[in-house]
């Protein structure tokens, strides 16, 4: 039998290891994990990206299988099942659609003790998914969901059975994310700002994350309020739709893409508060990041945004796919007395600290791996 005190051997499979909140959760869970003394590798089925390339360079064991997006490789699937044979980890602990599919496929074919396999949002795709899901849940042990939204979404749909879902929330590194009045005024001196009231949003150009929305919605407020920025960090936006949207709405002087940035604890500083416009989520980690950041919020009711954000005192819930809504929360936000906004935001960063802490992150998988791992040993 294991015991609390037994160091594991770990693999985290996950399907890409580049800059999103759920490779974030992956590089969170592997840090923490080797700080403990437990044996991890991380594997990504893409070659391995920015965050993957970090963790390499701070020590991290991090390998790739090096498939193309988007097309099947058998030679991948050999390779993993190779790699699980002669790593011969306790857990196997998956990330994401792909990631999820491969690890359970690869268990057909070699033995693996405990398969955990997270989903990290309320939808992975199209129903063809879920349905495969389905079909190959008896070769997983348990299925974790980062939401509460989503795993209710999963039961009733039929993705997996009730009995075999458990909700581990995403977490966030509260000393990372916090405010810094010293780095506050850097990095708006930086961008040129001044006293301009500044809203942040964070994450790749995806349908996902229905940016147009976002802009829509700032065309109203730039209208009004001409001392409004709206700063948006992530990829995909350079010659895209939405930039030509921004020009369109005669709001590109108020508009700035930055790019993919590294500094995101940096850029929280410099904002006032934080803006999401997405169509779905699962439980999003920037959203964990601005509320430690102390930053109040604006955002759509999809997914766990409801569990990161308390309606009306750290933050305004709209619905989604309106662009009005989004936009009167943005005014009555920006509206409210300085001090208010920094009472929202310090009651944010406090339910944070309660609910979504590292340390209580990881003193969970712990606890699972090795519940799974007890009762996996004694039915042998």
């Amino acid at each position: 039998m294991s015991n609390a005190t037994d160091k594991l051997s770990i693999v985290l499979l996950s399907t890409g290891l580049g800059v999103g909140g759920a490779e974030q959760q992956v590089m969170y869970l592997a840090h923490a994990l080797v700080a403990k003394g437990h044996q991890v590798r991380i594997l990504s089925l893409i070659p391995i990206g920015q965050m993957g390339l970090e963790a390499q360079a701070q020590g991290l064991s991090v390998h790739s299988l090096n498939m193309k997006r988007g097309v099947p490789e058998p030679r991948a699937l050999l390779e993993l099942i190779n790699l699980l044979r002669q790593w011969q980890p306790q857990i196997v602990h998956s990330h994401m659609f792909h990631a999820n599919l491969m690890a359970r496929i690869a268990r057909i074919f070699t033995p693996i003790q405990v398969l955990v396999a997270t989903a990290h949002n309320l939808k992975e795709g199209g129903r063809w998914r879920e349905v495969a899901y389905r079909c190959t849940d008896p070769w997983c042990d348990l299925t974790t969901q980062v939401s509460q939204a989503g795993l209710e979404r999963y039961i009733k749909v039929g993705v997996v059975p009730k009995h075999k879902i458990k909700f581990i929330p995403n977490v966030v590194d509260s000393e990372k994310f916090q405010h810094h009045p010293e780095v506050r005024s850097k990095i708006r001196q930086e961008l040129n700002l001044g006293d301009e009231f500044v809203w942040l949003a964070a994450g790749r150009n995806h349908e996902q994350k229905d940016y147009p929305n976002m802009l829509k919605a700032f065309a109203q407020i730039a209208q009004r309020y001409k001392n409004a920025i709206l700063l948006i960090a992530g990829d995909g936006f350079l010659g895209s739709k939405e930039e030509t949207l921004a020009e369109k709405l005669g709001i590109e002087s108020q508009v700035r893409f930055l790019g993919v940035r590294r500094d995101i604890p940096a850029l929280m500083s410099a904002a006032d508060a934080y803006l999401m416009s997405s169509a779905w989520e699962g439980m999003p980690v920037v959203l964990l990041e601005a509320s430690a950041s102390g930053l109040p919020m604006v955002a759509t009711d999809v997914g766990g945004n409801r569990e990161v954000i308390l309606d009306g005192k750290t933050g305004i819930i709209v619905p989604p796919q309106n662009s009005e809504a989004l936009a009167k929360a943005m005014q009555n936000l920006m509206e409210l007395p300085l001090f208010e906004r920094q009472k929202m935001g310090q009651l944010s960063r406090y339910y944070i600290a309660e609910n979504h802490s590292f340390d209580q992150g990881l003193i969970k998988w712990l606890e699972l791996y090795y519940q799974l791992l007890n009762h996996k040993q004694k039915n042998l």
